[in-house]
């Protein structure tokens, strides 16, 4: 890039302390949404009986909601990589810092290389595709950001430059065609659970790469179809609220009892 490495450390880790602080308020937010209400909290009790997905994920997940929710209710968060797609990349990130980092050396310094093993997963998605639900869905979003965390996590658990690839090519290619209907043109509903629910894609993605699972197609030729097939979802499934979940009967209910704009 031309930018001296410590300038780019300097500028992920002040990303980092923002991201933190925004996932802090999160957890403690009262401002609510218009339709989502808080499933965090929800998320967060549940976990303490059990759950089936195990501990880390239930609590990636819940961070992942609280600060979607967070971002829904005009909160200040880090886009990563869309403002919509918030939640995921911190939940992946602090909840391994949760159960994996909490004695591990240097941890800050550990977590910001992470956050640019995330970022530059993004610049390369973004570069070859594109980043935005209204050009390629919310594969481009949520499916960016589940794929930046992914990576994240290998790199975090000391897998090698393949085992980060074949992690970002796993969990793209197990979203591809995931459009972008938001429900009255809010980004609340299904953008907020989708938060929820895909860090357990990036999760599990990760485990299959440490685990030396491949990808058939390699991550740059996956991210290049998301493009294509990007390109070839109807504009009324890429953020103009006039198809999918967006023009269902219960949606069109809500819509019009919020007063939000007319489908």
């Amino acid at each position: 890039t031309g930018v001296p490495s410590e300038q780019i450390f300097e500028l992920i880790s002040s990303r980092l302390k923002d991201m933190r602080r925004s996932a802090e308020e999160a957890s403690c937010s009262n401002n609510p949404c218009r339709m989502v209400p808080k499933t965090g909290p929800l998320l967060r009790g549940y976990s303490k009986k059990g759950g089936m997905c195990g501990g880390f994920i239930l609590k990636a997940s819940a961070i992942a909601l609280e600060v979607a929710t967070y971002n829904a209710s005009m909160g200040r968060i880090v886009a990563a990589p869309t403002a919509g797609s918030c939640g995921i990349l911190p939940g992946m990130l602090f909840a391994w810092e949760e159960f994996y980092g909490k004695d591990a050396a240097d941890k800050e310094r550990k977590l910001t290389e992470a956050l640019v093993v995330a970022g530059a997963v993004g610049e390369i998605i973004a570069n070859r595709a594109t980043l935005a639900g209204a050009e390629g869905g919310c594969q481009a979003e949520c499916g960016a950001a589940a794929a930046m965390g992914s990576a994240a996590l290998v790199y975090l658990q000391g897998g090698t430059c393949e085992a980060v690839s074949n992690a970002v090519a796993l969990t793209l290619k197990s979203v591809l065609g995931l459009v972008c209907d938001p429900v009255g043109g809010l980004v609340e509903s299904p953008c907020i659970k989708r938060n929820g629910l895909l860090v357990s894609v990036g999760i599990l993605a990760a485990d299959m790469a440490l685990a030396g699972i491949s990808s058939l197609i390699p991550a740059d030729e996956v991210i290049d179809a998301m493009g294509q097939i990007g390109r070839s979802i109807p504009p009324s499934l890429r953020e103009t609220s006039k198809g999918g979940l967006a023009v269902t009967p219960t949606a069109k209910a809500l819509v019009k009892g919020l007063g939000a704009k007319k489908i």
